[in-house]
């Protein structure tokens, strides 16, 4: 008979959490049935979603068994490459629908961004543990500098949804290292002074119409504002029980654009209405919890800070997704974490995923050693 301090021991040798990992393979299930219906029972695609997940699996746990000192020493290899990663799909770049994000290299596409979401916090959390906490003024200044760099090579692709969350990433693990309030409020009024520049220096057309058309999306139904108009309509549809799978109109009768990317949330609240979006927010808050936990036990300030600062970025991709199709927020072009199609995105959340639990599960063999 296996007693509860074997069985811990067994998770702990092979490093996952199994509360955390029994969430994640909950919601991939969830994913699979979503992207079935959304995609309109497309096979093809429903291959490639089933690869995407076996692949994402495959690479959390192989990331899981990397010990988190091998992460730290790693981490400026990996902020370099995908800095050259940025530069070359800035030059030689796989343009589609108006922006040029992807590196095609016949076999895989891949955005070079996603990898950028990975490379910062590493390389922001690296920093940290080698400075003091609270970290220094002049430490500060060179970690924000850091930040900018693959911050700014994103938002001229154009992408600046993604742009947005790498600046997150960073900026997340900085302010967790204890970084003096008083920092961040200047740091918050600098931004916002900064808005008007923004605006009218470094937005395209398109970015500034998706800001106007929030307020009233009626205003131009059949232009920029039909996507938030078909997808406040699938929302609301759904009610408390939901059509039922399958039986979404929204989504099956194809009135839902990008139905199994960006609004694939509008898709599941149609279809599984106000009890499933309760039952799919209480997978992402237990995960981004059980997370939090992991984080606030690692032994070292760069595991303390690198796996609280992603999980708070997964909190801020769920917010901005939902508030995105449910007209709260402009449209950024964010996918819904887990749940919508995408290899890129899923496999780097996943890797993600990996590197937090080696920082939970590898934390008991640096105790022996010291």
């Amino acid at each position: 008979m296996v007693t509860h301090k074997q069985e811990k021991t067994i998770w702990s040798r092979v490093h996952v959490d199994p509360f955390f990992c029994f969430i994640i393979a909950i919601l991939l299930v969830f994913s699979a049935l979503i992207i079935w219906s959304a995609s309109g029972q497309d096979c093809n695609m429903m291959e490639h979603k089933i690869f995407q997940i076996t692949i994402g699996i495959g690479v959390m746990m192989l990331m899981a068994q990397i010990p988190p000192r091998i992460y730290e020493r790693w981490s400026p290899y990996l902020y370099i490459c995908s800095l050259a990663f940025l530069i070359v799909v800035g030059i030689f770049g796989h343009i589609s629908k108006g922006a040029q994000r992807w590196i095609d290299l016949g076999v895989i596409r891949f955005q070079p961004s996603e990898i950028a979401k990975i490379a910062v916090p590493l390389i922001v959390a690296r920093c940290v543990n080698r400075d003091r906490c609270p970290p220094s003024t002049l430490n500060i200044i060179g970690i924000l500098i850091l930040i900018f760099i693959p911050t700014l090579l994103v938002a001229v692709q154009p992408d600046l949804g993604t742009a947005i969350l790498i600046a997150c990433s960073g900026c997340f693990v900085l302010f967790l290292s204890g970084m003096s309030w008083t920092f961040v409020v200047v740091a918050g009024l600098v931004i916002s002074s900064c808005i008007p520049i923004l605006w009218y220096f470094f937005m395209h057309d398109y970015q500034r119409n998706r800001i106007k058309i929030l307020l009233s999306p009626e205003s131009d139904p059949l232009g920029a504002g039909y996507h938030i108009i078909q997808s406040k309509i699938a929302i609301g549809s759904g009610g408390f029980p939901g059509k039922g799978w399958l039986l979404g109109t929204q989504s099956q009768l194809e009135f839902l654009p990008e139905r199994h990317t960006d609004f694939i949330f509008s898709v599941l609240a149609e279809e599984f209405g106000f009890f499933g979006v309760v039952f799919l927010l209480l997978l992402y808050v237990l995960l981004v919890i059980r997370g939090l936990v992991m984080a606030s036990q690692a032994q070292t300030t760069f595991g303390r800070v690198m796996a609280g600062g992603m999980m708070l970025v997964f909190f801020i991709y769920v917010f901005v997704n939902i508030g995105m199709v449910s007209g709260l927020l402009p449209v950024v072009g964010v996918p819904l974490p887990m749940i919508s199609y995408g290899g890129s995105a899923l496999i780097v959340l996943m890797a993600g995923f990996g590197v937090i639990m080696s920082i939970h599960t590898h934390r008991n063999m640096l105790s022996k050693n010291l």
